[in-house]
């Protein structure tokens, strides 16, 4: 069995503040992309043995642990993880990757298995996972109602630097909190093609962090796409271009300066 883990950006993140357990209440606009990581699933009588980075630390292995024994142990699973996705750069790779693995499980094993406790119990952006498309998060990006919104070209780049979250958001002050996301504008902007009134509390933070994210966010602009935003805690960036001719025109410009890629962003895939 295939699948692919798409990877995600923020069309907008707003730290609302911090919560008492120690968590950044948020508001956020997730929407996925039409490209990503390949994950094999095979099954096998028993265990799990699996081909990817960092063994079984990694969320996908971790998934596949968590799904087959809260199915109790019907079989067992080999996977192969083929990353595409830079890591440590916003995109929800690992996230996705953990998602992929608990529905191809229920493919493989069929079982009275509720998917959204385990994925949740993950990370935060795993629920999101599950069903892709576009959705706004509240609370740690647990609370997801859907949304719609047309395929729009997208160009994803990321200079390689690794920012880790935990990093970025030990750097968050009381002054990169924000009110909360105007969601029908920005979903009005997308559809036609303005400039989205969106922003990210924690680029301000990333920035602090390092500088030279500002310069890479300056490119992107200067390469004509709109609405370029970084997208959850970095380092990677997105915006939008009016065509895919753009799209391929800026990708063409930047793959000699790290990852680049161009897709669409707002199509689902799966549910819940």
């Amino acid at each position: 069995m295939e699948r692919l883990a798409v990877a995600k950006v923020n069309l907008g993140l707003s730290l609302l503040g911090r919560r008492r357990d120690g968590y950044h209440e948020l508001h956020t606009l997730f929407a996925s992309l039409s490209f990503g990581d390949r994950l094999f699933l095979e099954p096998i009588p028993e265990g799990i043995e699996f081909r990817g980075r960092y063994g079984r630390r990694n969320l996908a292995y971790r998934a596949a642990a968590a799904y087959l024994e809260a199915a109790g142990w019907p079989g067992g699973v080999r996977i192969v993880l083929e990353k595409a996705l830079p890591e440590g750069a916003g995109l929800g790779g690992g996230s996705s990757d953990a998602a992929q693995v608990l529905l191809g499980l229920r493919e493989l094993y069929p079982a009275e298995v509720e998917l959204f406790p385990l994925a949740l119990s993950l990370g935060a952006d795993v629920p999101f996972f599950l069903q892709g498309g576009v959705a706004e998060a509240r609370g740690v990006g647990e609370r997801l109602r859907p949304l719609s919104l047309s395929s729009l070209p997208v160009v994803v780049f990321s200079s390689g630097l690794r920012l880790p979250t935990p990093k970025v958001y030990a750097e968050v002050k009381p002054h990169d909190f924000g009110p909360e996301l105007p969601v029908e504008e920005i979903l009005k902007a997308l559809e036609k093609g303005e400039e989205p009134p969106y922003w990210n509390s924690l680029e301000g933070p990333a920035f602090r962090l390092h500088p030279e994210l500002k310069e890479v966010k300056a490119r992107l602009k200067a390469l004509g796409l709109r609405g370029v935003l970084m997208s959850g805690s970095g380092s990677a960036f997105f915006g939008l271009a009016e065509d895919e001719a753009q799209a391929k025109k800026v990708v063409e410009a930047l793959k000699h300066a790290g990852y680049a890629r161009h897709g669409t962003l707002g199509g689902g895939y799966g549910a819940i």
